[in-house]
């Protein structure tokens, strides 16, 4: 096969970096960019081609007239489909061909040792939980590039990948970066005991039980100050309306 044709495998590596940091960085010159391209055997410049490639791609790019290239292939078309037809299968997929060409294996890449399995649990199905997990907030961090989308926080150690539909009641999209929201621990913790939501217009809604305490200054300074204002968009993978409408309806105390 011509080096010139990417390989299916190839390009689901090449998907999960796409998933993985802020479109306006996918450029030749970025580091994580030179590091998947040592790894796969291409040049920076082909790498940042096919993640321009998938950017065509992205219906929420080109809502904003951010295009990506106009070039492609059926096969990222494939690649595109396949992961947004089944996150799950595909974020694992991806993220075990990855280790595999670094030539570690997937407890390395998500630096999970022995001690963190507790006794009699299966131990194949605690990784693929943890490798899904940790693709997950990668994705959704670095689409909103790790700043909270209500706050501002940049601050990694702060900040949670939070789910809007709950991991437990949406098993298609539970991997799904359209279904997150990058929230510090403060307000990460107050959306999923629906004490705060995301409307569907992307603006801040808080709970009439915050609004209880309206002349507490903390609740003020970190909730009230915030109630109805929009959340910074990430620069792909928007949270989905129907997500949305969704926290509104079942979690979200009125």
């Amino acid at each position: 096969m011509s080096k010139n044709l990417w390989t299916k495998e190839e390009l689901i590596i090449a998907f999960n970096l796409y998933c993985k940091i802020p479109f306006s960085k996918t450029v030749k010159e970025n580091p994580k960019i030179k590091e998947l391209a040592l790894i796969i055997g291409r040049t920076p410049s082909a790498v940042a081609m096919k993640l321009g490639n998938f950017g065509r791609l992205d219906p929420e790019l080109q809502k904003r007239n951010i295009r990506g290239l106009t070039s492609g292939s059926k096969a990222d078309i494939e690649v595109w489909n396949e992961f947004h037809e089944n996150w799950e299968k595909l974020a694992y997929e991806s993220e075990k061909l990855l280790a595999e060409k670094r030539g570690i294996t997937l407890e390395q890449e998500i630096e999970l040792t022995e001690d963190d399995i507790p006794l009699g649990l299966d131990k194949e199905k605690l990784i693929k939980t943890r490798v899904n997990q940790y693709f997950f907030r990668k994705s959704v961090l670095s689409t909103y590039e790790n700043k909270c989308c209500i706050t501002q926080i940049e601050i990694s150690s702060l900040l949670n990948a939070s789910h809007i539909i709950p991991w437990s009641k949406d098993h298609k999209n539970r991997l799904n970066p359209q279904n997150g929201l990058c929230l510090n621990v403060i307000h990460d913790r107050a959306f999923d005991k629906g004490l705060i939501t995301i409307t569907p217009e992307f603006k801040i809604k808080v709970s009439s039980k915050l609004k209880e305490n309206n002349e507490n200054e903390t609740i003020e300074r970190f909730f009230l100050n915030y109630d109805d204002k929009r959340i910074i968009l990430p620069s792909k993978f928007v949270p989905k309306e129907e997500f949305l409408q969704y926290h509104n309806n079942n979690t979200f105390i009125v």
